[in-house]
């Protein structure tokens, strides 16, 4: 085949296996057989209204079938794909479509924009009808770009990062080195697909290896307990509030996760005490570090190490190369290089040239620290350390801390100015449903756990924290809210 990318992978894995199961939606399976005859289907349409290779083809809409049919169909045409975060805002949408010079939109919601080719959702089984299934064989190679991922800025416009067929594919064979997929996988989908990690870290591998992805069209704690027992699901990924809100479901006790091989989690620090609550459970709860940028896998800790280095990222992935500036066993900025790294941002030459450092190292932002055995742990990013009083606070340790508390849902720290100290720490804490927590009592209970300039001088008890469209908590707004009352008259020394 001319096609050496990812397009090609619907059509090698239906000869190979035609009659197993590629996916679960709504309790309707799709063999690989059938799921092949439809992106075929979806190509020749999207073909014949004009999409040509090195065209961007984008999607708007929770999880769905049609999300994987669209990716494999735009990746058969040589096209590229822009998955869309349903969650942003009419104008933020429409950025990412004129930034991308997108000419195609397949979307479950309305949308105003002006565009060559739209599909709604509830025209998309009669576009699809609309095409022959003729086997498609453009080429395509890994140097290629594949996809155009917008980063979830908490400042200005998000920058799309360009991933290559392979960058794809190496990140799928660094992650096939770190976690035993098996062919019988029955993987859980529950993050957000338009998220790399539920992308490429979950669904390309389970397709590689002809497994079953279990596809939920949004998060839902008693949902996910639910298709675990009826699909007998082996292995999910999921953020850490998605695994938090699972321990402290009342279902949490006698659920059935008797088929549960693996639980992977990602895109931050996880707090050591809700890694202990899987394991006590006799869970294998493995985390990793990565980002857009880096297909996502960058580390990883696999599942036999997982409680001997409980809060480590791992050890860098098996094709990749990661080290930190500077070193010395201090936090350093992690810098990362291999075949899954990006070439750089779409339209965006001065982003790309001051992400890498000494020709081809990425800078990530995130700070680091590698202990004597190689093993990275992730300290924060480098805009949300501040420093006090001279001392360097890193807000994941605190909120690590904060979480320990059996009252405390979520916690997220900020630096904010203070007159004396230069910053101090404000926190905000989503107290557990049902639960009753005052401001006061945070502080005293990190007292003797965290060094005085460490704990927090504010106190926030909220709802809820806001977040990015891959579930991540949004600092930026926090910051910028106006200050309670201090808790204390100045910040300990």
């Amino acid at each position: 085949m001319r096609n050496s990318g990812i397009g090609s992978w619907p059509a090698r894995r239906a000869a190979m296996s035609p009659g197993r199961t590629a996916l679960v939606f709504e309790d309707q399976p799709i063999s690989y057989a059938e799921l092949h005859q439809r992106i075929l289907r979806l190509a020749a349409a999207l073909r014949g209204s004009g999409v040509r290779p090195g065209d961007r083809v984008a999607y708007l809409g929770p999880n769905h079938p049609s999300f994987i049919e669209t990716m494999f169909a735009t990746y058969a045409l040589g096209a590229i794909f822009v998955p869309l975060n349903f969650r942003l805002t009419a104008p933020e949408i429409s950025y990412q479509m004129r930034h991308s010079g997108a000419i195609a939109l397949i979307t479950a919601q309305p949308f105003e924009g002006d565009i060559p080719i739209k599909v709604d959702l509830s025209d998309f089984e009669g576009f699809v009808g609309s095409g022959e299934p003729v086997e498609l064989d453009e080429p395509v190679s890994h140097d290629d770009v594949a996809c155009i991922l917008y980063t979830s800025g908490t400042t200005g416009n998000p920058k799309g990062a360009m991933l290559t067929h392979g960058n794809l594919i190496w990140n799928t064979y660094n992650l096939l080195v770190c976690v035993d997929v098996a062919s019988d996988e029955v993987t859980l989908v529950s993050a957000p697909l338009f998220h790399v990690a539920a992308l490429n870290q979950c669904l390309l591998p389970t397709f590689l290896k002809g497994g079953t992805s279990v596809i939920m069209p949004g998060w839902n704690v008693d949902g996910c307990f639910d298709m675990i027992a009826k699909h007998r699901v082996t292995w999910m990924f999921g953020v850490s509030t998605m695994f938090a809100g699972l321990a402290q479901s009342p279902r949490w006790a006698d659920a059935d996760l008797s088929s549960v091989r693996n639980l992977m989690t990602g895109g931050a620090s996880v707090p050591e005490a809700l890694i202990r609550t899987y394991q006590d459970r006799g869970l294998a709860f493995c985390q990793g570090y990565g980002m857009t940028e880096t297909a996502p896998g960058a580390t990883f800790l696999e599942a036999r190490e997982s409680r001997e280095h409980v809060g480590s990222a791992g050890l860098p992935v098996f094709f990749t190369d990661v080290r930190v500036e500077g070193g010395g066993g201090e936090p350093g900025e992690v810098l990362v290089r291999g075949p899954n790294v990006t070439p750089g941002y779409w339209n965006d030459p001065a982003a790309t040239a001051a992400s890498f450092v000494d020709g081809d190292w990425f800078r990530t932002g995130d700070l680091a620290v590698v202990g004597d055995d190689g093993h990275f742990r992730i300290v924060d990013r480098t805009k949300d350390m501040f420093i006090s009083g001279g001392e360097n606070v890193y807000p994941a340790e605190v909120e690590a801390a904060i979480f320990e508390h059996p009252a405390v849902a979520e916690a997220a720290v900020v630096g904010v100015p203070d007159e004396k100290w230069g910053e101090v720490g404000r926190a905000f804490v989503v107290p557990v449903p049902g639960s009753r927590l005052e401001p006061a009592d945070v502080p005293a209970f990190l007292a003797g756990r965290l060094a005085k300039y460490k704990i927090p001088v504010y106190v926030d008890v909220v709802a809820e924290l806001p977040r990015t469209g891959s579930n991540k908590v949004r600092k930026g707004p926090l910051r910028d809210l106006p200050l309670p009352g201090r808790l204390s008259p100045a910040r300990p020394g």
